[in-house]
């Protein structure tokens, strides 16, 4: 509670007179495309009256070109409008005991190979698309994570379907670890049945009777492979701390642990790094959104740290 007292503090200071200026750049934005579509709306109904194809194909061909800058001025304020307000929330929350600097990139994302490594999923994985990258260190753990979308193409329909929608992170321990472990969601378990089949071909097997805290085990499934000391990676103060994160919510979270790396999915669709364009941005709630999402997901690195 102290913490969102102090970021409101900021927000008026610092956060306010940026979210300003990019609202005037909001509503230049809205009443250029407010005034070309009256024109291009004029010249198509034009163009529909003379009912002659050069003519119209004269008229149309400009406006395609036109309708497509109008495409590029909108990606041009998304683009401008997320890592200006997201780098001043990082600037923020850098003032956290033992976070170090935290860098953000809309565009990149997390290597394909990485996602792969983590086995988690098993798929050919034929679209895997992200952004809305971040990178950093916490304490003695060095992280970075993104958005992806991932999916495949189905054997049965030949279209694609959803193999992961959410934030993957990859992290690595300050000390050498041995063993691997993956830690499913059981809700999901039906739909991963080559990733589990796969590890288990890697000469992995179900621990769940290795986990004591019984509302993790209810909610997972845990595999690792053999003389692997489950309880000395997947402490039990990381199982609560992942339950408190998780709380009632119907997010998802998958966890793989190979070696001296750290893989975590978490499952979730809405999107809270996209700014409005039909509506103001200059709401303290919208931006909280922003800082409190960005400070969870940085809350589970922070739990990677300390509980190892």
């Amino acid at each position: 509670m102290k913490r969102l007292e102090e970021f409101r503090l900021y927000y008026n200071h610092t956060l306010h007179p940026e979210l300003m200026r990019m609202e005037r750049r909001r509503l230049r934005l809205l009443r250029l495309l407010f005034f070309s579509g009256i024109v291009l709306l004029a010249l198509f109904i034009f163009a529909l009256y003379l009912n002659l194809l050069v003519i119209t194909l004269v008229i149309l061909l400009p406006i395609g070109f036109y309708i497509g800058y109008l495409g590029y001025r909108i990606r041009v304020f998304i683009q401008t409008f997320k890592p200006n307000i997201v780098n001043l929330i990082l600037d923020f929350i850098g003032d956290t005991p033992n976070y170090g600097q935290i860098t953000y990139d809309e565009k990149k994302k997390i290597d394909k190979s990485i996602f792969k490594r983590s086995g988690i999923f098993s798929s050919p994985m034929d679209y895997y698309i992200g952004e809305d990258h971040f990178e950093g260190q916490i304490g003695e753990m060095h992280f970075r994570f993104s958005e992806l979308r991932v999916r495949e193409v189905s054997q049965v329909s030949n279209k694609l379907q959803e193999i992961f929608e959410g934030v993957f992170l990859h992290a690595a321990f300050n000390e050498e670890v041995e063993g691997r472990i993956i830690v499913w969601p059981r809700a999901e378990r039906q739909y991963l049945t080559r990733a589990i089949k796969d590890f288990t071909w890697a000469r992995g097997q179900n621990v769940d009777y290795e986990i004591l805290n019984e509302n993790f085990r209810e909610k997972f499934s845990v595999y690792a492979t053999e003389d692997t000391h489950v309880v000395g990676i997947l402490t039990e103060p990381m199982q609560e701390d992942i339950l408190e994160f998780l709380g009632n919510s119907d997010r998802r979270m998958y966890l793989s642990f190979i070696d001296r790396e750290i893989f975590c999915a978490i499952a979730e669709s809405k999107d809270l790094l996209e700014p409005h364009l039909f509506q103001s941005n200059l709401s303290f709630d919208l931006v909280r959104e922003f800082y409190i999402d960005i400070s969870r997901k940085l809350g589970v690195v922070r739990s990677f740290d300390q509980n190892l």
